[in-house]
């Protein structure tokens, strides 16, 4: 099997859980002269000892060929993800996230793989329009980084519509948990309020739905192995939305810590480009994927918060990562 972007964070869970259901995994990651295997340092010595770890570009379609070659199945997660970064680089942003699924699909169609599980994501719905969100609702794009998964979406329905190439598409709808990056918003809010008296937040209103990593990880097994959901798009959300100003209320009562929550227009996004609402409505990957998340917010937020504070020391406390 290959993961891409398996260095990121769902990626290394994805990797982590695969090498325990005994799969052979393949790794590929973004290239640095450091070779840096991101998150994936994260995973035992044992596990980390298993992977056949490649180091790429998506962007270059000779290694992503390579990368894809003798695998059955594939789960491409392999993207540049931050939204303010996109803003600052729309270039690259686009390229890497349409172009290298160009190279995924063409390779993955060429080496004739049995299943490729393309990972989308909640973003492209923008700002809901009706809640719950199912597939079907129309499709935003707020920001450089939305455009380019809505492009990269409808290249794989093109592919198998075009080519039959069986591939799923999964939508996780803001998942979270341990190894995650302060460019996230749990993460943000815990490193600060652990440390700081005071935590300083972008938009307060704005509402998500928060799904743990073990269970969007379970979602894209599921659909790499269900039968007859080829060409299907599935989202992955937990049904259930809670806003930035009380999801830091509760963290903050959980660590029980008197800290002060402050808007910092640093961290706010462009007017047009806030999504103000996501909500998933994820009765479909229910009944053809068998899938519903097993953790409950407050759940997923006790193992985040441990994970986070044996780990301090990987993030800057209180800046602001784009």
């Amino acid at each position: 099997m290959l993961v891409t972007g398996a260095g990121g964070f769902i990626g290394s869970h994805l990797v982590e859980t695969l090498l325990a259901r005994g799969a052979k995994v393949r790794a590929f990651v973004r290239y640095t002269s450091r070779q840096d295997p991101g998150m994936l340092r994260q995973l035992s010595t044992e596990d980390f000892s298993k992977i056949e770890l490649i180091a790429g570009d998506l962007r270059d379609e000779q290694a992503v060929r390579q990368a894809v070659k003798d695998c059955q199945i594939v789960f491409h997660l392999g993207a540049l993800i931050s939204i303010p970064y996109s803003y600052r680089h729309p270039v690259e942003v686009a390229s890497t996230n349409f172009m290298g699924t160009l190279n995924i699909l063409t390779a993955c169609l060429d080496a004739g793989v049995e299943r490729l599980v393309h990972t989308s994501t909640s973003e492209v719905y923008g700002t809901a329009r009706r809640v719950p969100i199912a597939e079907s609702h129309p499709l935003q794009g707020q920001s450089p980084y939305s455009a380019s998964k809505i492009g990269a979406d409808k290249l794989a329905e093109s592919f198998f519509c075009a080519y039959n190439l069986p591939v799923v598409t999964v939508r996780p709808f803001n998942t979270f948990g341990p190894r995650q990056s302060a460019r996230a918003v749990i993460p943000t809010i815990i490193t600060q309020a652990l440390v700081n008296d005071t935590l300083k937040l972008g938009n307060l209103a704005a509402t998500r739905d928060f799904t743990y990593v073990a269970d969007t990880v379970d979602g894209f097994i599921r659909a790499a192995e269900a039968q007859g959901v080829e060409g299907q798009l599935f989202n992955l959300g937990t049904g259930a939305e809670i806003s930035i100003g009380e999801l830091a209320g509760q963290i903050i009562r959980m660590l029980h810590r008197p800290v002060e929550i402050r808007m910092d227009s640093e961290r706010l996004r462009p007017d047009a480009s806030e999504v103000q609402r996501l909500l998933s409505d994820n009765s479909s990957a229910a009944q053809r994927l068998d899938w519903r998340p097993a953790h409950t917010l407050e759940q997923g937020l006790e193992h985040t918060i441990a994970w986070i504070r044996e780990h301090l020391e990987l993030y800057r406390i209180g800046a602001y990562e784009y």
